[in-house]
């Protein structure tokens, strides 16, 4: 059964008034996106050892070889995507209650949480990913991967939400001010809902 793009969890305009416009999304959802799953439908045609699996097998089994590089490109970049659309909301900035006592007891407060991600953002040279995760030993962290990488595939924690610093991920919006960009996102598109509900579930 082939890969399909999801559906939005809302509309391409949602996020216009708080700093993600239309065409962003458009492009981004409907291009990047989209040729991520068309390509990897490619290689699960091709190759038997893909059939069957689901895109976390997948992304595992192509995790770390050379050889088979474009499909855990492919199989990553759909993953992240597909997270970081939930990641995001129209009325996103608020964090809940249970997610706030949690990150003021594992980095000190929510203002040195914001820190310690704009910080994982901003350094992560080129493009990647900033993310949320519940690491194994039971505290939040925040970590960075490069381009198709994610704590899925290292094994780094669960994830609770991630944030895209490809440069189309803010490029028409923010162009080059990428701290700019994950300050905006921090304070009013992260959905913290949805980061809250990943750790009541972890």
């Amino acid at each position: 059964m082939a890969f399909e793009l999801p559906s939005l969890p809302y509309s391409t305009s949602a996020l216009a008034d708080v700093g993600m416009c239309q065409e962003t999304l458009e492009i981004h959802h409907g291009k990047h996106h989209q040729a991520y799953v068309t390509a990897l439908n490619g290689f699960v045609e091709k190759d038997s050892n893909l059939q069957g699996k689901t895109l976390e097998e997948i992304i595992h089994y192509s995790y770390n070889k050379p050889d088979i590089a474009p499909i855990f490109n492919n199989s990553g970049q759909i993953l992240n995507h597909n997270i970081f659309w939930e990641s995001m909301s129209p009325t996103g900035g608020k964090i809940p209650t249970k997610l706030e006592a949690k990150l003021t007891e594992d980095f000190g407060g929510v203002a040195q949480f914001k820190e310690a991600f704009k910080t994982a953002a901003t350094t992560q040279f080129g493009s990647g990913w900033a993310w949320l995760v519940l690491a194994a030993d039971g505290k939040l962290k925040v970590v960075k991967t490069p381009n198709a990488g994610s704590p899925l595939a290292s094994g780094e924690g669960k994830i609770l939400f991630v944030m895209d610093v490809w440069e189309h991920a803010y490029y028409l919006d923010f162009r080059n001010r990428r701290p700019d960009f994950t300050t905006n996102w921090l304070d009013k598109i992260a959905n913290y809902e949805y980061a809250e509900a990943n750790l009541a579930t972890a």
